[in-house]
């Protein structure tokens, strides 16, 4: 009757540790899959189903063009002063071609615009002024269009179209710039692979003054042997 006493108590008590333990859970989220959330509710206007292997996951730009374009001062940098060399950077994370390629290019549009505009300061030929807009718009819709197919491979939802995305290469080349290269770069893009930023947030209750000891710590371990005795 004794033991059947014991098992009884041990029983109780582990079934208090379990209640204990379900009302202390805590549960880990991502992040990632948080914004990816945020994002299809805007689209959709409530909140939309994920599934990630038929690609149900949207993602956002981060940060603002303009506000956000000093977050990080050498990507901002490197977007005013080289912004051919980041321009390729971005498209080889993207898996868009190689940093030497596409930078080529963009750097070719980029001086063809500028040397006709000179010419035209020079000589006042309206060819040149010709020449300049058509290399400059050129410039902003081959940005423009590979940054529409940044938005279209990752699913960036952002309600842009391919004619805002030229106007922001056209308008504020260095901030949009800036924003690509910021969303690419925290969230561990590398060869068109969106690693993501690998985040997670945990929520819930979680304290160790709730839990009852022997699930602070484990038991002592104790001798099942007897002692042993010398005689003197």
């Amino acid at each position: 009757m004794a033991a059947m006493g014991k098992e009884d108590g041990r029983a109780e008590v582990a079934g208090e540790d379990e209640k204990l333990l379900m009302e202390d859970q805590v549960t880990v989220l991502d992040l990632d899959m948080l914004r990816s959330m945020v994002a299809m509710h805007a689209e959709k206007g409530g909140p939309g189903k994920l599934n990630r292997e038929k690609g149900g996951v949207l993602r956002m730009w981060e940060g603002e063009i303009v506000g956000d374009c000093f977050s990080d001062g050498k990507t901002a940098m490197q977007s005013t002063c080289c912004p051919c060399h980041r321009f390729g950077k971005n498209m080889q994370r993207a898996g868009f071609g190689s940093t030497f390629l596409q930078g080529s290019v963009y750097f070719i549009l980029v001086v063809v615009a500028l040397s006709n505009l000179l010419a035209f300061i020079i000589t006042r030929t309206c060819c040149f002024l010709c020449l300049a807009t058509a290399s400059t718009v050129s410039a902003g819709i081959y940005a423009g269009y590979y940054r529409t197919q940044i938005r279209r491979k990752f699913k960036i939802q952002s309600g842009e179209s391919f004619l805002d995305d030229c106007v922001f290469h056209l308008i504020c080349p260095c901030c949009t710039l800036c924003q690509e290269s910021r969303t690419l770069k925290m969230n561990n893009v590398q060869d068109g692979i969106w690693e993501g930023r690998g985040e997670t947030v945990c929520t819930g209750r979680f304290s160790e003054d709730d839990k009852p000891s022997s699930l602070l710590s484990p038991p002592s371990v104790v001798s099942t042997k007897p002692p042993e005795f010398r005689s003197m």
